[in-house]
This record gives C-alpha cells, structure tokens and sequence, in this order.
C-alpha cells in the first residue's frame, strides 16, 4: 500500500478543522435543535452564502462544493461525527443526517445543461410538470444463502443489483434470499420539472429533466409548483435493444428544494427598469399605452384590448378569517366570428404576460387541461400525478383557444379551475388538490360559425351557462360590413404587410432613399408604445408590489351602479345583474388601480370598469323582447321572456287539451298570442321544444308534452 503524502494528510485535517470551526461559528443553533429532535429532524440545511462569506477558508469550501459535492458532503459528515457536533439522547448512536445546501448563487437554463456539468453541483428552476407517489427504495440490500450467511450490496440508482454469489469464506452457495427485515430503505420519489415559459424565446418547446428525491424532502412539492432544485448532475447508461449505449441520460440526484413564495420572483427586475416602470405609471395617457401595446397589427377592438389589460394585471386575492379565498383572477372570453384575429390576440397575451400557457381546445382533454393521474413509464409501474396547462398557467394566464371544439366533459373540467381556482383529484389511491391560480382568457367561435342578427345570442353560443356564468368579461365580436370601419382595417393590414415587406428586403440589401428613419416612422402604426419586454416586467412589478383598496367615493360608486341594475328588477321582471358581476366589477376596479401602481382604487378607476361591464352586458345579458339587461340569459342560458314564453305555451297546451280533449297547433299559438307574445316566436319555441323532446307531435298539427 502506497502511503498517504503529508500534504494530503494536511488537507484532510484541514477540511475537517475548517467545517467544525464553520459550524461552531455559524450553525451551533441549529445542530442544537437537530440533536434535540433526531430523527424527526435529520437535515442540515447550509445557505451557500454563509459558506462563502466565511473569510478565505469559506471561498475555497464553496469552490469545492460546486465542483467535488460528493466529496464535500463526505468531509461534512466526517466533520460531523468526529468533532460530535450532533449529540443524541443514545450517546452510542452515530447520527445519519442529510446536509442539504440552498441559495446558490448561479442557476442553470435545463437547455443549457452540458456533459460539463455531470457530477457538480448544480441549480436548476422550473415548474413541476410530474411526480410519482412517495415509495420506499432500497439501499442496502442484505442477502442469505441456504448456509445462513448474510452478504451486503449497496444499490445505487437504477436496476436492483444481486451479487453473484455468496460472499462467506469457502461457501459457493449461488442463490441468495434478499432480507428486507435487515436491509436499509429510504423514502423516493421521482420528479420531473420543466423550464418555465417566461424564460423562453418565441416558439421554443420548454425542455425538462428528472430529479431523484428521497428521505425527507419527498412529497414536499405537488405539480404545478415553481421550484429552485439544488442537486448533483448524475448520467445513466441507455440500454438499446439489451445492448449498452453510448449515449447517457441524465438526472438531478436532489439535495434540496425551494419553493418560490413571491409572485414572479423569476422575473428580473432592475433599478433602472423599477425607476422606467414607476415614470410610465404617472403617465396620463398610461392606459391608452397599454392597450395599444396590446397586438398593435390588429386593429381596433379597442375594448376588447382594456379588458386585456385589466385581466394582465388582475385583481387581489384575499384570504378571509373563515379560511374562504376570493379570486382575484379575471376570466375573459371572446367569442367571435372567423377572421376577427381571436387566436392572434391569444398568442399576443402569450408573449405579454411574464407567465402563460397557450393551448387549443380541439385538440386538448380535460387531463390536459386540469390534471390526471396515470401509470406510466416515467413512475416505474407507480402512480405519477401530472400536471394540466391551468397548473402550468398558476399565477399566471391559460390562453384556451377554440374552447366551443371542446367535449362537454372536457369544458366542464374548467368549473372548478376557474371559480375555485384548484383542481382535485382523486384516482388510484391518490387524492391531491392542485393550485390553478390563473387568468382564463378563452375564444371561441359561434355555434353556427357566424352570429345571426336575427336570434337570440344565447341560442348562439355553444357552451353551457354554467360555464359562461364564470367568465367576468364576455365580448361579441360580430364581423358586420361597415364601410368607413372595414376601409381603416383594410389600410391598417395592408400597412402591416409592406412594412414587413420592407424591413425584408432592407435586411438583405439596403434599398436606395430608404433609410433606419423612414422605417422607423413606417413601423410606428403596428410598433407597441411599451416594449414588450418592459410590458412583462411592468406587469410582474405591479403584481407582485401593488396591492390597492377602496377609496370610499370609489366604493360608493360601484354600489350605485350596482342598485341601480338591480333596481330595475321586480317580481315581473328579470334579474339585471347578480352579486357575482359585482365581485367581477371589484377585481376590475383593482386591476385598473394597479396599472397606476396606485395604493387606493379612485372613482375614475370605478368609471372605467363601470364603461367595460355595461359594453360586455349589452352585447350577451340584454334581452330584446323585454328591452332590459338579464343575467340569466349567462346564469342558466334562458331569458326571463323566454322562460315566461315557455311556461306560457306549456300551460295553454294543458288548458286547451284539457277542453278538447286534444291541442291543435294553431289553437294554441293562437291563444298564447292573445297573450302578448309574437306569432314567430311562438311557432320557434314550439319548433324547438319538439327538437329538445319537451313535447311531441304524435300526429300532423297535434301538440302533446311530454
């Protein structure tokens, strides 16, 4: 055996001399308190920071950490056990504790991750995509053969490993009894993250990695979490065909796990991007700019836009004392004829918002969308919870485009994703509650491909009032031929186009009178007046400082608008708006306030959202047979008038047939127009109650209900 060289002798005195003298200086109190509550409490965490903070000695063992964790860990533990720095009430007892590091000062893009990386130490953020159910693994494996001889093998990550045969002096048994009475386990689970979308360029697929967790940091973290993983960057062989490969895998073999508390702390806000975002605030024109940097090729839709806007900055969520939580997220949805740019604003609000998720409802599940718990490669045969886009979408914005191409089970899984703003599961033993604290904003199209002047807009959108009731914000967007309207849309596209069109051929080669002038003055009709990475940054700033309250002319506002909708209704007369549109008129009220990044919600923000929600009101809750606004044109997707209309033929039906013996179709439009009603609309109810099964036509003109 070679001897050891006096400097690695040093060395090792060294190492083991300087984390005792750290730990005496930093960390007394809490091997205190892990020697007070071992083995309920076995995990050191170490903040990087104190380590390099501590003088020279503290750079080197932070340098060392990075680059040699394995090594490090090792020389703690060491450190640990013969300095007696943990003292259990078993004074015999060796204590086994985990030391986990956190706050490291670089992390790591999982696209960036390289074969440079494999075996440091390393920092990785992203969103927890999926997560199997926590399991014992086996870490010692103890074994017996027919003689009664044990033989130990460590296994490490991957395939259960037996040894060959017995490992006893002399004894040539090769079949081996595994012990489980003896051998070691520990709590696993597997995780996998993915790069969050704030941090991608435009079309980029988010990359993802597997993280391999145990003891007890397992089960700390559900998908859909925003989380910093500290680990080791392992490789594992591939297997082709029962051939090695060349080619490795890779894994995070986890140490420790934080979870990001504060709204958008990913977002990287500096001090001259704080002092540009508090000028554009005190700008007067600020909610003219925001609109405007809201998809500037589309033109118009300038209401549209302002909704936008408020539901990008949103309200406040608030926890009452009953434990109850009031969203603060506000839901939009458009619905529109072809061709009027829906899905393009969708993208745009992609691209605006510092975290959103876009997906199409003609091609996405409700598992898709919510969660689901299945049994997959990924779980090694366990169980694995994965996460949907309103998940991926928390504290964020879910962009769900062609939402009326969505299955009715599929819609109604949005129920409780949008009001509760969570998402339960229960399947397979699992049962978990998920966070889907996000903004909707949803487009769809008419349930005949474009809206009829003619009919009812109720009749006309295909989706169930219990989901529509949930939306804050509903906008008809009709493409209706108006002359001086098409001509500004016809221009503005057009402008776009030889813009794009020149900035083209200027790239590839200078075109003679043109200058980096004259572009820019062309670029200025379809250029956002805020750029749109200052716009993220804005939004996160406001979200995550900016939380308003009601100025009483503000509240006093709202409550008179309120009264005076609610007042219009009587016994005979249908229900204008409900308490949910007010709480919707609140979260607007606040979203409007916090654009100013303003402490107090003014009157003028009040008048603002007041002007939105009469625009929405008019376009879906006003009923034109009785002149006046009616929720439950939204809340159960029938009018008052068309409810009076129903109940009216069903009972002249009753009447008549109890008098003839028989209904006859014109005896009873005839005798329900004698009550008010028009002669269409009647013949249009019957017409559809017998499509809907509500009543029957046994014989030609012959009305019967079912």
């Amino acid at each position: 055996m070679t001897p050891a060289k006096e400097s690695e002798i040093i060395e090792i005195t060294d190492r083991d001399t300087d984390w005792n003298r750290f730990f005496k200086n930093r960390y007394k109190k809490e091997l205190d308190e892990i020697s007070r509550e071992y083995p309920y409490k076995r995990s050191l965490y170490i903040n990087y920071h104190d380590i390099e903070s501590f003088g020279k000695t503290g750079i080197q063992l932070a340098d060392e950490l990075l680059e040699n964790p394995g090594k490090v860990i090792g020389d703690i533990r060491d450190a640990i056990r013969t300095h007696r720095l943990i003292k259990t009430r078993k004074k015999e007892e060796q204590p086994d504790i985990n030391i986990r590091f956190t706050n490291l000062p670089r992390k790591i893009a999982i696209r960036e991750i390289r074969s440079d990386h494999i075996g440091k130490f390393i920092s990785v953020e992203g969103i927890l995509r999926k997560t199997t159910e926590v399991r014992p693994r086996i870490t010692l494996a103890v074994f017996r053969c027919p003689s009664g001889h044990r033989t130990v093998k460590a296994q490490s990550y991957g395939s259960f490993v037996e040894p060959d045969g017995c490992q006893a002096d002399g004894c040539t048994q090769k079949k081996l009894e595994l012990i489980p009475r003896f051998s070691r386990f520990v709590d696993s689970q597997k995780l996998r993250i993915q790069e969050s979308p704030e941090g991608l360029r435009g079309g980029e697929q988010p990359q993802t990695i597997d993280l391999d967790v145990t003891d007890d940091i397992c089960g700390i973290v559900a998908p859909g979490d925003r989380i910093v993983v500290n680990g080791i960057l392992r490789s594992i062989q591939r297997n082709s065909y029962g051939s090695k490969s060349t080619i490795f895998d890779i894994y995070i073999e986890c140490n420790s796990i934080e979870v990001a508390e504060k709204e958008f702390e990913e977002v990287n806000i500096s001090e001259e991007d704080e002092k540009e975002i508090i000028s554009l605030s005190q700008d007067p024109n600020i909610y003219r700019k925001i609109a405007h940097s809201i998809a500037p090729t589309i033109y118009g839709v300038d209401d549209v836009k302002d909704a936008i806007s408020l539901q990008l900055f949103g309200g406040i969520a608030k926890e009452m004392p009953d434990g109850s939580r009031l969203r603060g997220d506000i839901h939009v949805l458009l619905i529109g004829d072809p061709g009027i740019a829906k899905s393009q604003m969708l993208r745009y609000v992609v691209r605006l918002s510092p975290r959103a998720i876009y997906t199409s409802g003609q091609s996405t599940t409700s598992a898709g969308l919510t969660a689901t718990a299945v049994k997959d490669e990924f779980g090694d045969g366990r169980w694995t919870l994965e996460a949907g886009a309103l998940v991926l979408a928390d504290m964020g914005v879910a962009c769900v485009d062609e939402m009326d191409k969505m299955d009715k089970h599929d819609r109604s899984a949005l129920h409780e994703a949008m009001e509760q703003q969570s998402i339960s599961i229960a399947k397979a033993g699992i049962t978990a509650t998920l966070k889907s604290r996000c903004a909707l904003l949803g487009a769809a199209n008419p349930k005949y491909g474009r809206f009829d002047d003619f009919a009812p807009i109720g009749d006309q959108i295909d989706m169930p009032a219990s989901l529509l009731s949930r939306f804050d914000l509903i906008f008809v967007l009709a493409d209706k031929p108006e002359h001086e309207r098409d001509l500004a849309i016809a221009e503005h596209i057009l402008k776009a186009h030889s813009v794009g069109e020149l900035i083209a051929q200027h790239t590839r080669e200078p075109i003679p009178g043109i200058d980096e002038d004259y572009i820019t003055e062309q670029l200025k009709p379809v250029t956002p007046e805020i750029d749109p990475v200052l716009f993220r940054k804005y939004v996160a700033y406001a979200k995550r400082n900016c939380f308003p309250r009601l100025k009483d002319e503000a509240r006093d506002a709202l409550i008179t608008y309120y009264m005076k909708l609610r007042d219009l209704a009587d016994a005979n007369k249908p229900v204008p708006v409900t308490a949910r549109q007010l709480e919707a008129i609140v979260r607007l009220a606040e979203a409007s306030a916090r654009i100013r990044l303003s402490s107090e919600i003014e009157k003028t923000d009040a008048e603002r959202v007041i002007t939105i929600i009469d625009t929405c009101l008019r376009q879906v809750a006003y009923d034109p047979s009785s002149g006046t606004f009616d929720i439950d044109i939204l809340a159960t997707g029938v009018s008052k008038s068309k409810r009076d209309l129903i109940r009216t033929i069903k009972q002249s039906i009753r009447d008549i047939a109890d008098e003839n013996g028989r209904a006859h179709k014109p005896d009873i439009i005839e005798l329900v127009r004698q009550q008010g009603f028009d002669r269409d609309e009647v013949e249009r109810q019957i017409a559809a109650m017998l499509r809907s099964g509500e009543a029957m036509e046994p014989k030609l003109n012959i009305i019967k209900l079912i």
